[in-house]
């Protein structure tokens, strides 16, 4: 029995990991020949990148399948991470930590969950639960939906790694500096009654359980694909709609009297504009790419993204079942504040 099991166990490795290369080698392929399909597309479609209309199907057709790709590959390889890191084991790291250091850490956790602002709530309650600093708990809540895997591939992928590096080490700073305020300003009086008591019962870890094969976590990685990418493909498509429809029929000196260096308040206008929009990392970048396409300042386009991503109105919504309206009123003060300081840094800067 036992060879027997050892037998099936080997076989079905060796079944999960042939899956998981020839996936890999299509995904290769498909990948580095977006831009002949894309023309291949155009030319079929007997329209040319010199029409308004041309650009805008073209931007169309070659961004959707480059950010499902992306958003697939990265989403595969966080759901095989996210098999060694359990929540268990995550509140255990942050729950006793000291104040900055507990905040560095809930930052860096951020950016290795992919969720959008309103799915990293449960967790912030669940930190809460076990005692995680409130400070703390803001940090990640900060940092997990606005510098994520996602956000940090797309960035990487459109604009390179200076502009990816610079955003990443920015919204660590946002997330660090506005968990350490909240954190002095002791603002737990400010959660619900039962979030409250909820604190006053603080859970310990539970065990890690047994360790997972290789074949599980592979597994677990496509799971994690078909729940994300299956849950986000439309906004994809209709945030890459949208950002096909600026590319080709916005006029460009409008967006640049907008989003533009020129003006001072460019940069707040764009946070307020985007605090009412809710989107996830995959769906604002092409809208992004598109706006930057338009003669819009990167700094300005950043902070519309930050605003839109980490400040959106459904996780408010979902944050007043939590916490009362003065805590939320001051996390989306520091936080635009902060937004509105990289805007204006990356307006300096490049």
């Amino acid at each position: 029995m036992t060879l027997l099991r050892g037998s099936g166990s080997e076989t079905g490795r060796l079944k999960s990991v042939t899956i998981v290369v020839v996936a890999a080698f299509v995904w290769v392929v498909l990948y580095s020949n977006l831009e002949w399909f894309a023309a291949l597309l155009l030319q079929v479609a007997g329209m040319s990148r010199g029409s308004r209309l041309g650009e805008a199907f073209y931007f169309f057709i070659y961004e959707v399948p480059k950010v499902l790709l992306l958003l697939t590959g990265v989403v595969f390889v966080m759901g095989v991470v996210h098999t060694f890191v359990s929540p268990e084991r995550t509140r255990a790291m942050l729950s006793g930590r000291r104040t900055g250091v507990g905040n560095v850490m809930a930052a860096c956790l951020g950016i290795v969950t992919p969720f959008c602002s309103c799915s990293a709530v449960p967790l912030f309650i669940g930190f809460l639960q076990a005692g995680v600093p409130l400070g703390v708990t803001f940090s990640f809540l900060i940092s997990a939906p606005m510098i994520n895997e996602v956000a940090l591939a797309l960035l990487f992928g459109m604009f390179g790694w200076k502009v990816a590096l610079l955003y990443m080490g920015m919204g660590l700073l946002i997330a660090i500096f506005a968990g350490l305020v909240i954190g002095k300003l002791r603002m737990e009086r400010y959660l619900e009654d039962w979030v409250q008591k909820l604190q006053e019962h603080t859970v310990a870890a539970e065990a890690d359980g047994e360790v997972m094969s290789w074949a599980l976590r592979l597994s677990e990685g496509g799971r994690h694909v078909r729940e994300i990418v299956g849950k986000v493909w439309l906004y994809i498509v209709l945030g890459v709609g949208l950002g096909a429809g600026i590319h080709g029929y916005v006029p460009e000196n409008f967006m640049a009297s907008l989003m533009g260096k020129s003006v001072w308040w460019s940069v707040p206008v764009a946070v307020l504009i985007g605090v009412p929009m809710y989107s996830n990392a995959a769906g604002i970048l092409p809208v992004v790419q598109a706006l930057l396409g338009k003669g819009a300042a990167l700094g300005t386009v950043m902070a519309f993204m930050m605003s839109v991503i980490a400040l959106s109105a459904p996780e408010m919504i979902i944050l007043r079942k939590v916490l009362k309206p003065q805590l939320i009123a001051v996390f989306a003060g520091v936080v635009a504040v902060g937004i509105m300081v990289v805007g204006y840094v990356f307006n300096l800067v490049l």
